[in-house]
């Protein structure tokens, strides 16, 4: 943050004319003094960069039940509130949402393609002052592979239907990334995309027995650098259990579950960033209702508990809504 290095430096020039009475021509032990005490306060000036939480996360979402293919919107959003430990002047207050395209397309019985088309809407209320950014954000495909498709009847006529997908995938450097090389950690968390070529895995996997069903997924993304900055890795596991109410055409699924997240701290130079990184729980509820071949989806999810940047971060509400066709 400009503001915060300039405070820090005049702070410093002061201390150093009132503690040795520097006159303007003694700038030689000035400029070694002042490196000196750079030196010795790094962490501190790092601790200015408050880092929030946009273009480094990834969640996949509740995905929806398709046979062949499907296309819809997706909404999301998510907010923020991040005070530095040791100096409550230094704040963000973060809200981000994203607008995105997205499909699915079963090739076969195996084969299965994601695509994720994002556009977002970044809002930052910060002791530097107001910032907002809007752009195309970095396009995500990801193949799965079919391990297990099963459906069959028990001695109790109990209709019981597993399915497991194992796949990949790679998030393109599409989103706006220009940083300020002055500023690479402040400025790499206000872009549209991370300016990198992204690798994603993930694992999903659904149970349903007559109307009652549980869905889970295990996703890992890992992040590449992009002018020396490096998001952190992210591993995100879900698991939600739903109940189907029917009605000719129309279902109704009601649905509950926990969502957890552990992110690696950022780097910068291979080195990693201080006060950066931690792991939350949150709980999640939601509805799918399903009308013929269109899907209309929401979620909500409020965090259980949370240990985010040392503490200094707090995850408030987070919401997603999806308008969905299958064909």
């Amino acid at each position: 943050m400009n503001r915060c290095f300039k405070n820090f430096y005049d702070s410093i020039n002061f201390k150093l004319k009132r503690t040795f009475n520097f006159s303007r021509t003694d700038t030689g032990m000035k400029k070694i003094l002042f490196i000196f005490i750079l030196a010795i306060s790094l962490p501190r000036l790092f601790a200015c960069d408050i880092c929030g939480c946009s273009s480094g996360n990834y969640f996949l979402g509740p995905m929806p039940q398709f046979s062949k293919h499907f296309i819809g919107m997706r909404y999301s959003f998510r907010s923020f509130n991040t005070v530095l430990n040791s100096d409550a002047s230094q704040f963000s207050k973060d809200f981000y949402q994203t607008t995105e395209i997205w499909g699915g397309f079963n090739i076969n019985n195996k084969i299965q393609i994601l695509s994720f088309i994002p556009y977002n809407f970044d809002y930052s209320n910060t002791d530097d002052g107001i910032k907002k950014s809007n752009g195309f954000g970095d396009i995500t495909f990801i193949g799965n592979y079919n391990l297990l498709n099963s459906k069959s009847l028990n001695k109790d006529t109990l209709t019981v239907g597993q399915q497991l997908w194992i796949g990949g995938g790679l998030k393109l450097p599409t989103g706006h990334y220009s940083v300020d090389a002055a500023e690479i950690v402040s400025s790499a968390n206000s872009q549209a995309g991370t300016g990198s070529l992204d690798f994603l895995l993930t694992t999903s996997y659904s149970l349903v027995i007559d109307n009652w069903g549980l869905t889970s997924n295990l996703n890992y993304k890992i992040n590449q650098a992009a002018s020396d900055f490096r998001f952190g890795n992210r591993f995100t596991a879900t698991a939600f259990t739903f109940y189907a109410f029917h009605l000719k055409n129309t279902s109704l699924s009601p649905n509950i579950g926990l969502l957890y997240e552990y992110l690696n701290p950022n780097e910068l130079a291979g080195a990693k960033i201080a006060s950066t990184g931690g792991q939350a729980l949150l709980g999640a509820v939601g509805v799918e209702a399903r009308f013929n071949k269109i899907t209309v989806g929401l979620n909500a999810q409020l965090p259980l508990e949370a240990n985010i940047s040392d503490g200094q971060t707090k995850i408030n509400l987070r919401g997603m809504a999806h308008l969905t066709y299958a064909f």
